[in-house]
């Protein structure tokens, strides 16, 4: 597919999840609300960012928790390409790499990426930022932060568009988060999940597993146990300080 195609299709998937066509999204909340979708964050390696299984019994996507928070978002857009849009397997692993990757998988990252920051508001929001032709760190630093994009696909997605030389790639990936901390943001962009959180499922599952709980379907130690299958030991042992019934401190 062209580019045009594929930022229709993520303008398209933001419609059908209930997002407008240009601000930027929570993505992890907007999978949450995605009908029999389980995701899971597990430590998938080096060469992993994330896994795509979707088949007539099971909806899932894996996200590597050892990625930055940034890398994680777009993964996650790259995963939902396969989830709507991929006509192969409904089966994908992915990887890391930007570079050598199939068609399919550079449609993928393509589609993540529009999906992320559409076309219109990428153009505009570089116009707000930048007066000369050349982007500079910071610049590059405030799209990224304002889409919530990872720094390298950021890179990528602004070299494709003509607003960066491929040339600065380099010299644009040393300093990133001294440089953000110095313009005020939150490095959290570029950082993994912590350590306690890196084991975590959500969604379809957790679903599952309360609804037998309240139909009484099973016992309590085969709810325990599912739940701890999910890396949930949280919700089992009440731990983090959580207290049952406890009042939202907003």
């Amino acid at each position: 597919m062209d580019k045009l195609e594929l930022n229709t299709k993520a303008q398209e998937l933001r419609e059908l999840l209930g997002e407008d066509a240009n601000s930027p999204v929570d993505i992890f909340s907007l999978a949450n609300h995605i009908d029999k979708l389980t995701l899971v964050f597990y430590p998938l390696g080096e060469n992993i960012s994330g896994m795509c299984v979707n088949d007539s019994e099971i909806k899932l996507i894996a996200i590597n928790s050892t990625m930055s928070y940034g890398r994680q978002r777009f993964s996650l857009a790259h995963e939902l390409y396969h989830l709507y849009f991929d006509g192969g397997s409904g089966f994908n692993v992915c990887s890391k790499r930007f570079e050598s990757k199939s068609e399919n998988e550079k449609c993928a990252d393509q589609f993540a990426t529009y999906f992320l920051a559409p076309y219109k508001s990428l153009r505009a929001e570089v116009r707000k930022v930048s007066c000369d032709s050349l982007l500079s760190l910071p610049q590059v630093i405030a799209l990224e932060q304002y889409f919530g994009m990872s720094h390298l696909a950021m890179l990528w997605r602004l070299v494709n568009e003509g607003y960066l030389s491929s040339d600065k790639i380099d010299d644009y990936n040393h300093g990133v988060i001294s440089v953000s901390r110095k313009l005020g943001y939150d490095d959290k962009l570029y950082r993994p999940t912590p350590p306690e959180l890196m084991k975590r499922t959500y969604g379809h599952y957790l679903k599952q597993v309360e609804e037998m709980k309240n139909r009484d379907l099973v016992s309590s130690g085969k709810i325990d146990e599912l739940l701890l299958d999910a890396f949930r030991d949280d919700i089992v042992f009440g731990l983090d300080g959580d207290v049952q019934g406890a009042e939202v401190i907003d």
